[in-house]
């Protein structure tokens, strides 16, 4: 089953989200169903929001939210999280990676379970860029929001 995953800043100071739109719509067209956020920052919200657009006429896809390690949360805001994704998940391999490397530890792992990463960066540092350059050398498919 192919899959996607977004990446970008934190704070987003333009209007990205009919290319946001367009962007999932064209993966779903190519085949992905499984969509994967890191839901930590603007743009992630922007990228799920997107998702959940595009889900309203394909609802066979699936927004999964993947958490680098366990926060009380979880559980806490449960309602939260089983309506706003399908699924949320922390990897086997992130079990016992220290808190400060999780996040970029995460952010590979959904890179390498992705077909697709969806990419919007402005400046050449932080996760995202980070992210960008590691798909980069994974050979990835990378579309550029």
């Amino acid at each position: 089953m192919k899959s996607c995953c977004g990446f970008g800043h934190r704070n987003v100071f333009e209007n990205i989200g009919d290319r946001l739109d367009s962007a999932v719509e064209a993966v779903i067209q190519q085949g992905c169903k499984v969509f994967y956020t890191g839901a930590m920052g603007e743009f992630d919200s922007l990228f799920s929001s997107a998702v959940r657009k595009a889900k309203k006429s394909h609802p066979h896809i699936k927004l999964t939210c993947v958490k680098p390690y366990f926060t009380n949360d979880i559980n806490a805001d449960r309602d939260y999280y089983d309506a706003m994704y399908d699924d949320v998940i922390i990897p086997l391999e992130l079990i016992g990676v220290h808190y400060k490397a999780a996040i970029k530890a995460r952010n590979r792992w959904m890179i390498d379970n992705s077909d697709v990463i969806l990419i919007y960066t402005v400046r050449n540092y932080g996760g995202a860029c980070e992210a960008k350059r590691y798909a980069q050398h994974e050979n990835k498919a990378i579309i550029i929001i």
